[in-house]
């Protein structure tokens, strides 16, 4: 089990990383653009999967095989990158076509891809959840428990907040815009990631 100590770090650290801007939090503020609070809250459902799956791989498999196998943070940051640049591709695509590409644009299987990719999880499984967490069950299960309960309200948040942008109560925008700026945003995070892994093997190589 956790201490109380950790357990508080442990639910700070996560309210901080899951509400801050990135490639899921984008694509559900677009979600609730299209489609509302109520027809998209099922989207958090493939959050979860998506993080579930990759904080438990990296956090059982790579705090155990990082020291040998180094270039595997490198070959997820790009794999991160590409999806993120097809996506944001995508997106501008069928921004025009709004909103008869809704089901298209942000799908559940959309999601859970993005967040799979999430470099966010990096963060989680190396650095936000305690070692324990991945080398005993009980740690385990408490410290994915305070995940659930912080992911749940924090997604539906970004969700509400793209609701509100195309509802005009927060302001008034263009729904083909505002996509298209999501789009952007994603090929933001694309570039980054890509650049931090060159740099990285610049300075391997230096």
């Amino acid at each position: 089990m956790l201490s109380t100590s950790s357990a508080a770090l442990l639910t700070l650290g996560i309210v901080i990383l899951l509400i801050m801007p990135g490639p899921t939090n984008t694509l559900f503020a677009t979600a609730g653009l299209q489609r509302g609070v109520r027809r998209s809250a099922h989207l958090i459902g493939a959050e979860f999967a998506g993080y579930f799956v990759s904080i438990t791989v990296l956090g059982c498999f790579l705090s155990h095989a990082a020291t040998s196998l180094t270039w595997i943070p490198a070959l997820l940051r790009i794999a991160s990158s590409l999806y993120l640049a097809v996506l944001a591709v995508r997106m501008w695509q069928t921004a025009s076509e709004f909103p008869a590409s809704t089901q298209k644009a942000i799908g559940l299987r959309t999601l859970f891809v993005a967040t799979l990719l999430n470099p966010k999880a990096i963060l989680f499984a190396g650095t936000i959840f305690p070692a324990i967490a991945f080398e005993r069950l009980p740690a385990y299960l408490e410290a994915m428990g305070i995940f659930t309960a912080a992911l749940i309200p924090t997604g539906l948040a970004w969700i509400a907040f793209g609701a509100a942008l195309g509802s005009g109560r927060l302001m008034r925008i263009s729904p083909v815009h505002l996509q298209r700026c999501a789009s952007i945003i994603l090929a933001a995070f694309s570039l980054s990631l890509a650049w931090t892994v060159l740099r990285q093997v610049g300075q391997f190589r230096v």
